[in-house]
């Protein structure tokens, strides 16, 4: 589910009889609940809107959905083999890096 820039992740509880969800793109901690699909949308959309709303009345800035920034770690080996085949390719590694992502990632670019 998305809404205003925000993804969330849904599952059903089955002891419970109803669908948690939960927004996966940013650091602070946003859960809902519904019985129904329009009861878990409604509620997510509820959620994002007092998120937004209490950040402002706090006067901080809400988390934004991803920076676009990814810090990965990894071994020397493959830190080399990365560097090697963006060299082949004539790229930097953040460009070689963010091809084979999208790719895996099955987005376009």
């Amino acid at each position: 589910m998305e809404y205003q820039g925000y993804t969330a992740a849904v599952a059903f509880d089955h002891e419970l009889d109803v669908f948690t969800g939960h927004v996966v793109d940013i650091r602070d901690e946003l859960y809902f609940e519904g019985r129904s699909v329009d009861e878990l949308r409604t509620a997510f959309h509820a959620s994002v809107d007092d998120y937004l709303a209490f950040c402002a009345e706090e006067g901080r800035e809400p988390a934004k959905p991803y920076s676009g920034k990814i810090l990965v770690r990894t071994s020397p080996a493959v830190h080399r083999a990365v560097a090697v085949a963006a060299a082949r390719e004539g790229t930097s590694m953040n460009e070689w890096a963010e091809r084979v992502l999208a790719k895996g990632a099955g987005v376009g670019r």
